[in-house]
């Protein structure tokens, strides 16, 4: 890729930020920095995510569900479906630990698949093995009426702030037999 392709590709707010820093921190090792392109492991993450995991745990009060989601969404590809081999692992990367890591994560997940975040089906590993992630904004535009004005009203300006145009109902299903 020529040094001008590349150079199309980067915004006005890229350079900003990158002169920002570079005027901040003059001597700074590039290599120190995660780059998603040049190194493998990322994934695609909203960045109204942090704002999501705060109204989950507000839904499910004493029993925080948001970083169960937050895992579930590192794990997930393009598909928005995972297969969980082995939900110890995921219990424990969602804060779990102890004899009761996996029957708290097993309940999280229920609280994910009744608030509309997630759908499970049954496989090898259990009730969860086979699992369905949805776009958060569409289900928490379902759930307007049981969050606080204050946290909704914030999850709307952020994905405003971005360009987020999801962030709207999600529509109803058309009628095959309209007229």
């Amino acid at each position: 890729m020529s040094a001008l392709s590349t150079a199309k590709k980067i915004s006005k707010g890229q350079e900003k930020a990158k002169a920002l820093r570079d005027s901040c921190w003059p001597d700074l090792d590039d290599d120190k920095l995660w780059n998603r392109k040049l190194v493998k492991g990322f994934t695609t993450i909203p960045r109204t995510m942090p704002l999501i995991m705060n109204i989950i745990d507000s839904l499910t009060k004493n029993k925080p569900a948001g970083m169960v989601f937050f895992v579930l969404w590192c794990r997930t590809f393009d598909e928005s479906l995972l297969a969980i081999d082995n939900p110890m692992t995921l219990a424990f990367e969602s804060g779990f630990t102890g004899e009761r890591a996996l029957s708290t994560w097993k309940d999280r997940m229920r609280s994910l698949v009744e608030l509309g975040f997630i759908d499970a089906k049954e496989g090898p590993t259990g009730a969860h093995h086979y699992v369905l992630l949805f776009n958060p904004h569409k289900v928490v535009w379902n759930l307007k009426d049981r969050i606080q004005a204050g946290m909704f009203r914030e999850l709307q300006t952020r994905a405003i702030a971005i360009g987020a145009s999801d962030m709207e109902p999600a529509k109803p299903a058309e009628d095959s037999k309209s007229t």
